[in-house]
């Protein structure tokens, strides 16, 4: 739609349009990450934002929106002499989690380069967002190294293209906005870092609220022009108050009573670095402002802490952001202000007087102070709810056994916490894949090491100069070359192929049988199932769970980039029955040809952690007479006949082993590692590649004849 949903239509949301204005107001806040569920008014918000902000004044014909008064000296379209300007809005440029490299920063026509000895840029996205808004929606999506180049570029306010010898500097400073849901996967800490404010949005369960905001969204929909005209006096209020206070922000003062409850909250919250104290300054100096006072207060530092310090708290994906508000009211406490007279809140008010919902779904309670609600989804279901995870077994009960929920006939063991994790051993898909950009096995990527040159398929990216010489030399008299310049055709042009790294689909194959009840021996599988997860967060998989017990397999979660879910799903995991090995196989390589389908170019891991018994088929269909080894020995070896990578944690503990595992590992083709020598830094040799049975038929019919 041309006309955008006016910002103040918004319903609720009240820390997601705070969080959005102070960073209008001070752009040097660092932007902000919103996190919340689907059908939140995430995007809705970001982009009504743009219209609130002042117009800008830029060189005319500039590609890079120089201001006139004080035009960038590097500029690639400069230099740009001194006079009046254009004004034109601000702009909002929105990357698209598919962009490449040369999309996000600009790219070089390095045949005119070559051939002509002159810088023909291209401005990118960041030129285009300089002075405006740069949104990023679903950022956790976004390849690591686009985020990379973003996030320096939003800190240094400039832009470097570096690229065959030829370098192009420009300016870049711009309102960063990200959102994503936590549910397709988490972004690392030391990114989460870079971004100034984070905000936690979900819907609101009150009909009322929720009434409201289908009736404004429908309104819209049905005559977008006459919404936005019943909304623009509150539109044109809110524009006036963040001009204003941009205009007060260099009068603010931080006094040192404020800078010592800064630094206090982020000692006692125990945050990472000093990019957080820097935030919060800022942050608190844009809250008064916006309040249209010249001093900063507690109030603001306070408010300052609730959106600036959540997220920095994190220590692995596990973690769910928050804060302890009684906590930090103790730490600031300790420095009363100095002021006593109150002030006005800060918040904005809509003509609905702040109500409860968002234009494109509702949002929490947001009646005061601008309060991020300290958890990840609705009020109703806390972390331990069986409700918050439906498919979930029910574990409410854990002081008394339960029947099984796959019909074993054995008595449910209740769930038992997981062992404190560990780093892990290195595990990795042999050969070289083309998935997507990840840190764990050898793939050819758009960044890491130059390993050749190719003819380019499609647009030129990554020239390999050596090469593009060596093809142009031999032409160079049947193309009366006269100067000094290569005469370069098309032709020559050659691609430079990298190696780098890749992430993959690291499927999980659990046991839960009862012989794997043992309390202490389940918490240390599930601690190392743990370690595991962790390991993939860091390397950038895709993770899925099955698991096996009683008469069948679960799928418990299907393949996804929520790490964290994966880890809740474990932590509820119960135990107890027969073990339908054969079952669990089945069902991964059921779960791996949809796979293969939806991402063909993601390669799998499979990893089963089991101690190899098998006492139930669990699988119909099977020939008169076999045994429940033979089937899951009969499964093992059509997953190696794919060439599935697979590696076995043996959890077989106490001093009468079986060896069942290796079987299994050997049937497989697939290496098999204690939970001891799973460890990274035990005496066992590092295991660097997951070997599979495909590579000569000999070998298959030894792991058959050993199998028997």
């Amino acid at each position: 739609m041309s006309t955008p949903y006016p910002f103040t239509a918004v319903v609720g949301q009240t820390d997601l349009r705070l969080a959005l204005l102070l960073n209008a107001v001070s752009p040097a806040v660092g932007g902000v990450l919103v996190r919340g569920e689907k059908g939140t008014a995430k995007s809705t918000a970001v982009r009504a934002l743009s219209a609130l902000l002042p117009q800008v004044d830029v060189v005319p014909g500039c590609r890079f929106s120089c201001a006139p008064g004080a035009p960038d000296p590097a500029c690639p379209d400069g230099p740009h002499e001194p006079g009046a300007g254009a004004a034109r809005p601000a702009r909002m440029v929105e990357l698209p989690v598919g962009a490449s490299e040369d999309r996000l920063v600009g790219a070089l026509d390095i045949e005119r380069a070559l051939s002509e000895g002159v810088k023909a840029f291209e401005p990118g996205l960041l030129a285009d967002a300089h002075r405006g808004i740069l949104y990023v929606d679903e950022v956790n999506l976004l390849h690591d190294h686009l985020i990379d180049l973003l996030l320096d570029a939003a800190a240094m306010g400039a832009s470097y293209v570096e690229r065959e010898g030829v370098s192009v500097r420009h300016a870049a400073r711009f309102l960063l906005v990200g959102t994503m849901n936590p549910e397709e996967g988490e972004l690392r800490p030391q990114l989460l870092d870079r971004f100034g404010l984070t905000v936690e949005v979900a819907a609101s369960r009150e009909p009322a609220q929720r009434v409201e905001v289908v009736r404004r969204r429908l309104a819209y929909e049905d005559d977008p022009a006459a919404f936005a005209i019943r909304w623009a006096d509150e539109e044109h209020e809110v524009r006036a108050r963040v001009v204003a206070a941009r205009a007060l922000l260099p009068q603010v003062s931080l006094g040192d009573t404020a800078l010592l409850q800064i630094a206090a909250a982020c000692a006692g919250f125990e945050v990472d670095g000093m990019r957080a104290d820097i935030v919060m300054a800022r942050t608190a100096t844009a809250l008064a402002a916006w309040a249209g006072r010249t001093s900063v207060r507690k109030e603001d530092v306070r408010q300052a802490a609730l959106l600036a310090l959540p997220h920095r708290r994190r220590r692995n994906p596990f973690d769910a952001p928050g804060l302890d508000e009684e906590m930090l009211d103790r730490i600031l406490d300790g420095f009363p202000d100095e002021e006593p007279e109150p002030e006005p809140d800060p918040e904005p008010q809509g003509p609905d007087d702040g109500g409860d919902g968002d234009g494109d779904g509702s949002g929490p309670d947001g009646d005061g102070g601008g309060v991020p609600p300290q958890h990840d989804g609705p009020p109703a279901q806390e972390a331990d709810s069986p409700e918050a995870a439906p498919d979930a077994p029910d574990t409410t009960r854990e002081d008394a056994p339960q029947p099984s929920a796959q019909g074993s006939g054995a008595a449910e063991q209740a769930p038992v916490a997981a062992a404190e994790p560990f780093r892990t051993k290195v595990l990795s898909v042999p050969g070289l894949g083309e998935g997507a950009a990840g840190r764990r096995s050898r793939a050819r990527t758009a960044h890491g090491r130059t390993t050749g040159s190719q003819r380019p398929r499609g647009h030129l990216t990554k020239l390999h100069l050596a090469a593009t010489v060596h093809a142009a030399a031999p032409h160079q008299k049947a193309r009366g070359r006269a100067g000094r310049g290569l005469v370069i055709r098309k032709d020559d042009l050659r691609q430079a192929t990298r190696e780098g790294r890749e992430g993959n689909l690291v499927l999980f194959v659990v046991d839960a049988s009862g012989s794997m009840a043992a309390r202490q021996r389940m918490g240390a599988v599930k601690g190392a199932v743990m370690s595991l997860l962790l390991d993939a967060y860091q390397r950038r998989d895709k993770v899925g769970l099955i698991t096996f017990r009683g008469s069948g397999a679960e799928l418990a979660l299907p393949p996804t980039s929520s790490v964290d879910a994966a880890a809740a799903r474990l932590e509820r995991l119960p135990t107890g029955g027969r073990t339908p090995l054969a079952a669990g196989l089945l069902k991964a390589h059921e779960v791996l040809r949809v796979e293969r389908l939806r991402d063909p170019s993601r390669r799998p891991l499979l990893v089963v952690v089991t101690d190899g018994r098998a006492t139930s088929a669990g699988v119909p269909g099977g020939r008169p007479g076999d045994t429940p080894r033979e089937l899951s020995g009969r499964s093992a070896r059509l997953l190696a006949s794919e060439g599935i990578a697979s590696v076995v944690v043996d959890c077989e503990s106490g001093p009468v082993r079986l060896g069942l595992a290796g079987v299994l590992a050997a049937d497989l083709g697939a290496p098999a590692v204690t939970l001891d020598g799973l460890r990274a830094d035990s005496l066992a040799g590092l295991v660097k590649n997951v070997r599979t049975a495909v590579t000569h038929t000999a070998s298959l019919d030894s792991v058959s004849r050993r199998a028997a």
